[in-house]
Parts: C-alpha cells; structure tokens; sequence
C-alpha cells in the first residue's frame, strides 16, 4: 500500500513514519521498533503547531505579562504581610507569592481564573472542523489510522503544551522567590505549588475539551469560538447575577436576606460554576488558613481558633471542587469522543 502523497506536507513528514505503513511497504522490523506510534505521531505534530502559531504565542505573552505583573506587586507586599503576626499564613512565603496582592492586580491564581478559559479555548476552538473544511481529515483517515487517534492526539498534544506551560510559570515564580527572599521553601509549600499546578492544568484542560466539543459540532470555526467565548463569559460575568435574583426569589418573604440558608443557597448555586471551583479549590490550597468554603452557623464557630490546616485537611476541604472539576472535563472529552465517532467527515 502506497502513502497517501496528497496530504499536507506537514502531515506527511509524520504519517511516513507510522509503524504500520512501514510494515506494508518493506521496511525492517528494526526500523518499525525505532518509528513513532500514529497516535504519538500526530501528538507530535500537534505540539509543534501550537507552539508554532501566533496564537499561543500571544496567549503566551499576555498570561507571563500579567504573571509578573501579580509577582511584582506581591513581592512589594511581602515585608508587610510578614510582619503582621496576626496573620497565621506568615510562615508560607512562597504561598504568599501566588496569593498576595495590594488591591491594584487580583492575586496570580485569581487571574488564572479569568484568563485561562481563554488559553483553553484559543487552542482548541478549530481543532476538529478546520481540518475538516481544509480537507485534511479526509485524506488522514483514508491512512491505516484508527480515527480516535486523531481526537485524542487532539487533547493530548494541547494539554502537554498547557501543563508544561504552567509548570514553567509556577517552577520560574518560586526561582524568582528563592532569588528574592533567600529562602528554600518548605515541602509542604512545595507539594501545594505541585497542587496548584495540576488544577490549573485540570480547569484549562475543561474549557479546552469544551471547546473541541463545539469544534466537533459546529462546522465553522468562527462559530464554535464564539459559542465557547460566550459560555465563558455567561459563567465569568452573568451567571452569578442570576444566582442572585434566583436566590431572592426562591426565599420566603419571612426569612432575612443575610440569613444563614440564603447564603447556603446562594454557595450551591455558585458552585456549579467552574470559574467558581477553580477559585475556591486554589485559593484553599494556597491559604492554608482557609477552614471552610461556605457559610459557617454560630454554633460552628464557636471555639474556633484562627490556625493552618495541614495539606491532607486543605484537599479534604477542596475535594468536591476537585471532584467536579474532573467530572466536568471527563463529561466533556467524552461527549466530543462520542460525536467526533460519528461524525460524517466526508461531507
């Protein structure tokens, strides 16, 4: 079997080394060991676009602007927030770094919140249908390519370059943290950092498959990015307004607006947000004095003393905002999975 010789040049530099067409066309056992995997292939070939493109690099460019923007002014706070010995999170500098701010930037994890939906999204709103209408994934799957491979070579591709993004990002803050205070921080400063990283990559790895969601539905790009950027921006700006009038409206005239179960209400309902999630499940992991993400009644507090919960409290804390935001992105891998399958790609 010949290679397909019309597909795009830079999908047959890959496709040439797929094992299976090697296999077909004579080649040595010992050159097929030593070639990539289809799915790998295309992973390859994924990450080198997006590194490539002058999308992420803008994406790229604005996240690190605003990155040390946030650094820079928790690193002007730092000697306050040290010294107040009220303050029981004084111990964890390197925290401090992440989570600091002066009222002039939000803290690094809240703009994290705001921008990464737009990182996730900028990188995969055409992932599926501008293949389609360039007429690439025809030709792809006309190759010996199993056609799941393509969409989770998809996923993978963009999420290796996110995590490896945010890694960087967070590993070159406590370097610069190191460099500025002359301190080693802590391991479990350093193990909440690792936490902190891996529901970064979770919450942008969301709106990355709900994007290629709308990539695989829609057929034009223009329209996909625009359903996705609306989704963001109903969750981000007018979700929470209409939880609000919601809430006033679903309490009985009798009871107090400040009361205990209007705040309860109005908890539930704000966590079906992921932006919501995000922020709380960061901001527990970054403040260890955070002890609870709801309403407390005066009877729980009562003895309270203001202290630091241990790692293992802190993420018994945030595991519902964990739980759901895995939910959220394994339910929408798995509906994008389920359409891409049967998806009519030749028309």
């Amino acid at each position: 079997m010949k290679i397909n010789t019309t597909l795009p040049s830079h999908y047959l530099a890959y496709v040439k080394s797929i094992p299976l067409l090697q296999k077909r066309t004579g080649k040595k056992r010992t050159t097929q060991k030593q070639s990539l995997h289809p799915f790998w292939a295309i992973v390859q070939k994924e990450v080198s676009d997006h590194i490539g493109s002058w999308r992420f690099i803008i994406l790229l460019a604005m996240i690190t602007l605003i990155c040390f923007g946030s650094l820079y002014i928790a690193v002007n706070n730092l000697p306050e927030a040290l010294a107040n010995a009220k303050d029981p999170n004084r111990d964890f500098v390197f925290l401090k770094l992440l989570s600091a701010s002066d009222g002039t930037l939000p803290p690094f994890h809240i703009l994290l919140g705001f921008l990464g939906p737009l990182l996730g999204i900028g990188m995969g709103f055409d992932a599926v249908n501008s293949e389609q209408n360039s007429g690439t994934l025809v030709r792809l799957m006309a190759q010996p390519i199993h056609r799941d491979y393509f969409i989770n070579a998809k996923f993978t591709g963009a999420l290796m370059v996110i995590g490896t993004l945010f890694m960087a990002l967070s590993f070159l803050i406590t370097g610069l943290g190191i460099l500025v205070t002359g301190q080693m921080p802590m391991p479990e400063e350093f193990l909440r950092i690792i936490g902190f990283i891996i529901l970064c990559i979770i919450y942008v790895a969301f709106w990355l498959n709900l994007s290629i969601l709308f990539s695989v539905k829609f057929k034009r790009a223009a329209t996909s990015a625009l359903t996705a950027i609306a989704v963001w921006l109903f969750f981000t700006i007018f979700y929470q307004i209409l939880v609000g009038m919601a809430a006033k409206a679903l309490v009985s005239p009798g009871l107090s607006r400040t009361g205990y179960r209007v705040q309860k209400l109005l908890v539930t309902l704000l966590d079906i947000a992921p932006n919501r999630l995000f922020t709380d499940a960061t901001t527990t992991i970054l403040v260890p004095s955070v002890r609870s993400l709801g309403p407390l009644s005066i009877q729980q507090m009562q003895g309270a003393i203001p202290s630091t919960l241990s790692l293992g409290d802190s993420l018994m804390v945030v595991w519902p905002q964990l739980t759901g935001l895995i939910a959220a992105t394994v339910a929408c891998f798995a509906f994008s999975y389920y359409l891409f399958m049967r998806k009519e790609i030749r028309s």
